[in-house]
């Protein structure tokens, strides 16, 4: 199966809000996936790993990954 949607970042909850936002204030509208909420929701235990992926519509998949790149992640 062919998805049109591109996965652009992977991170925890914290930074994936974070570029969430971003994206959104670029009239963006991202996909989050949180296989960790998921699990709990569906009563299983939650994975090891807390990483929420962010997926975008392949047309806009530059400019997600160009904006994602001028984050300051130190502040």
């Amino acid at each position: 199966m062919d998805s049109k949607y591109k996965k652009v970042f992977g991170g925890n909850s914290i930074e994936a809000h974070r570029v969430e936002l971003t994206l959104k204030d670029n009239n963006i509208e991202p996909i989050l996936k949180d296989e960790s909420e998921s699990a709990r929701m569906a009563g299983f235990g939650a994975p090891l790993s807390d990483i929420i992926q962010i997926f975008v519509h392949e047309d806009e998949e530059v400019k997600a990954l160009a904006l994602i790149t001028q984050l300051n992640w130190d502040e």
